[in-house]
């Protein structure tokens, strides 16, 4: 039987944006000083390794084609990423990025490809690599391409939604519409929890809850 898997994204989901107030802009953190979880993320992620889930980063990081930081500090905020969910007790099995980008300022990233999501590459290459069943895996984004790369290959989708509202009303005049929307990635593994334990019902209560709640 092929492995399934959580395909987590990155920002927003695992570690928390930065505020950088000399240019009044919210974005990805650029070294690893900056890096540091959301609460609860590495109690989520043992829980979604005790489910015997693969639990998967698929991340477009397009820093390093932006002139944002460079290829050490991306390893360097991915290997503190791994540190401290280890630290907690969880395990991240593989992480994939997409360092492309159309508008790049470096020729080597500059290209449309195809593991920028939404498109579905980085996911494609987990399953080729691993031997995975995509349409019975799960993906939990906060983005309107983490759904639609999710989509694209049949997985459930869980789109959280903490306080970026307005990406909600981004999905609905995008016609793109997850499975579940939760508030944080502990909530998305309490929801597959249910969904693997065949309780749908609880999983929709619960995602319904969470909806509720959000706004």
């Amino acid at each position: 039987m092929l492995d399934r898997a959580v395909f987590l994204d990155r920002d927003g989901v695992i570690n928390s944006y930065v505020y950088h107030p000399e240019l009044g802009t919210v974005d990805s953190p650029a070294n690893a000083a900056e890096f540091s979880l959301l609460p609860g993320v590495g109690r989520a992620i043992v829980r979604l390794n005790q489910l015997g889930l693969l639990v998967f980063v698929v991340s477009n990081q397009p820093g390093i084609a932006k002139g944002k930081f460079t290829v050490s500090q991306l390893h360097a905020m991915t290997n503190k990423m791994i540190r401290l969910i280890r630290t907690e007790g969880g395990r991240v099995d593989a992480v994939y990025y997409c360092r492309h980008h159309p508008g790049a300022v470096l020729p080597l990233y500059r290209k449309d490809c195809d593991c920028r999501k939404p498109k579905p590459g980085m996911i494609l290459s987990a399953a080729r690599d691993w031997n995975m069943d995509v349409k019975r895996s799960y993906v939990v984004g906060d983005g309107i391409g983490d759904i639609l790369a999710g989509q694209s290959v049949g997985s459930t989708t869980l789109f959280i939604s903490g306080r970026r509202c307005y990406v909600c009303d981004e999905l609905a005049r995008n016609n793109v519409a997850p499975n579940f929307v939760v508030r944080d990635l502990g909530e998305a593994a309490d929801v597959v929890g249910c969904l693997e334990g065949g309780e749908r019902n609880s999983a929709e209560r619960f995602a319904l809850r969470c909806m509720v709640t959000s706004k």
